[in-house]
């Protein structure tokens, strides 16, 4: 992989840890099961970086950054999901 690429892969590595940082920071503060999860999302998408930046191949053709992508953005989906109904149920109850 050209230097460019491998170094601007290392800087979306680094966005992704540090979103995750802030997601685990906020869940420690309000231990909201939202933040956790999109901080284990983000993580994972900062795996899927450094794995195919390691693989040296694109990254369409390596099967397992599309399976990291993939786990990555159904938490997301799950946890959205998961708030919504949570927030639907405590209104019900009101």
């Amino acid at each position: 992989m050209p230097r460019l690429e491998s170094f601007m892969s290392g800087m979306v590595m680094m966005g992704f840890i540090i979103a995750g940082l802030f997601f685990f920071r906020f869940w420690s503060r309000t231990h909201d099961r939202l933040f956790a999860i999109f901080g284990v999302a983000f993580w994972l998408m900062a795996l899927n970086e450094v794995f195919v930046d390691v693989s040296g191949t694109p990254s369409n053709e390596v099967v397992l950054a599309y399976v990291l992508r993939i786990i990555a953005y159904l938490l997301l989906i799950a946890g959205i999901v998961a708030k919504n109904l949570e927030e639907r149920k405590s209104v019900k109850n009101l």
